[in-house]
């Protein structure tokens, strides 16, 4: 028989199958689209052909290793278990550990951001793969400065993750010439993309752990996809970089003036400190959620620790869950195609902004209202479904409001008061403070909610297509 979450699991699994076929079976129903598809068999060969290759470069490299990706997936569920159960870290320390990594990204985001539009956001890329790789080595090692040095490299490679692979794939669509809903499509095939191997890849690490009864398992396997993950990137994709990149200017290496001129940017615009808002509140709130599911759950498990949780299988209900996010995403972006312009799409995309932080809100305060093992899980799913809209929501509004000129800078800034947050949280939210900082997440989700509605959706009709700062 069954058990709970695996019972779960299996009925989200038959909802999203079943819901993947009805959206494939309404959408060819309809009429013709300025789809990628529509444009192949009308003979706008070019721009289908583009999109094609486009999508393909993209999405073979996002399977492999982009970020909370295929390589993380196979970790997610027992970076916690390994440190606390297997290598016996008092709860402390493991947050410590996790402080680490989020400090080390909060002081190398800025600079991964101007390297990556100086030097290159493919060079960039493939050393992702490098940093992440030897991270993992370092995490087999149960020997604090070792873990340590890793958990420094881990934070690394997370700053390039969330600021050069979505730069480079931005800039690439714009150089082409695609329209805008082709981004859209890109972003939210990637997040239901990433959805299907990370829940395959929950389901293998739960094996995998189950074989070998050790928790370090999954790391050796993630250090073989970033492998293949560089190889794919050195093979399919082509250099881009920023304004004025591309040059061996040795007489700035921290690129202190380019530096300059995106914090200048950003404090100017209302629409990106509202961006940053979002970005700061979610993905703190998200980071925290990675580290605290595992704890909350067996806390209110009725059985643990004499029957330990199936995290494998719980990780793989909720990336079903994300994915389930990603196609109303792909629904609503694709039934609501804006007719005067990209100000009607940077307007879609900041209400369902504002809708995914309000939603988030309401689980992370449920999960902490509740002490019933299967609300928390329900909650946690709904949460993880707002993850799946989040990412390409977020990617579009970059991709409107931020000039390539300093796209990677910008996107690594906003990282900085993100992993400040996330932090300060670490530190006071183990034990006793853990439903004090889902709380707290609970509110500054809904505060971005609110500030992203009053200053992007109120303010963007102000803005024509002319003033449209995304550029190629």
């Amino acid at each position: 028989m069954l058990g709970f979450y695996e019972l779960q699991l299996t009925c989200l699994a038959v909802f999203c199958a079943v819901a993947l076929f009805i959206d494939h079976r309404t959408s060819r129903r309809q009429g013709p689209k300025d789809t990628p598809e529509s444009r192949l068999e009308n003979g706008k060969l070019g721009s289908a052909a583009g999109f094609a290759a486009l999508a393909r470069q993209y999405l073979a490299v996002y399977a492999i290793v982009m970020g909370e990706y295929c390589a993380d997936w196979l970790q997610g569920p027992y970076v916690y278990s390994l440190y606390r159960e297997q290598y016996k870290f008092p709860e402390r320390l493991v947050a410590v550990l996790f402080v680490t990594g989020f400090v080390s990204a909060g002081l190398t985001a800025p600079l991964i951001g101007v390297w990556a539009d100086q030097h290159g956001r493919k060079r960039i890329c493939m050393a992702f793969c490098i940093t992440y790789t030897l991270a993992c080595l370092c995490i087999l090692v149960p020997w604090l400065p070792v873990l340590l040095i890793g958990r420094v490299l881990g934070g690394i490679s997370t700053s390039i993750l969330f600021s050069a692979f979505e730069s480079w794939l931005i800039s690439a669509s714009t150089s082409q010439g695609l329209p805008q809903q082709d981004l859209s499509t890109i972003l939210g095939r990637a997040t239901l993309l990433n959805g299907l191997v990370a829940t395959g890849a929950g389901v293998v690490s739960n094996q995998l752990v189950a074989t070998t009864s050790s928790f370090a398992s999954p790391f050796i396997a993630s250090g073989g996809l970033l492998i293949l993950g560089w190889t794919v990137i050195r093979s399919l994709w082509t250099e881009n970089y920023g304004s004025g990149g591309g040059t061996n200017d040795t007489t700035d290496i921290f690129q202190m003036k380019r530096l300059g001129q995106a914090l200048h940017i950003v404090r100017s615009d209302p629409f990106l400190l509202a961006l940053g808002l979002t970005q700061t509140c979610f993905e703190g709130s998200m980071y925290l959620f990675v580290f605290l599911w595992v704890p909350s759950l067996q806390e209110a498990s009725a059985t643990f620790p004499a029957v330990a949780l199936p995290l494998g299988y719980i990780f793989s209900a909720f990336m079903i869950s994300m994915m389930l996010g990603s196609l109303l995403y792909t629904v609503i972006s694709s039934r609501s195609q804006p007719q005067s312009g990209s100000d009607s799409s940077l307007v879609l995309h900041a209400k369902l902004s504002s809708l995914v932080c309000a939603v988030s809100a309401l689980a992370l305060a449920t999960s902490v209202r509740s002490k019933d093992e299967h609300v928390r899980f329900w909650a946690f799913c709904a949460f993880e479904a707002c993850v799946g809209m989040y990412y390409p929501v977020q990617g579009m509004l970059r991709g409107s409001l931020i000039s390539n000129e300093h796209r990677a800078t910008l996107s690594s800034l906003f990282r900085v008061p993100l992993n400040v947050f996330v932090v300060i949280s670490l530190l006071t939210g183990v034990s006793s403070a853990r439903y004090a900082v889902l709380s707290a997440s609970a509110i500054m989700l809904a505060v971005s909610a609110v500030t992203t509605a009053l200053v992007i959706v109120n303010r963007a009709d102000g803005i024509t297509a002319d003033e449209n700062p995304r550029t190629a």
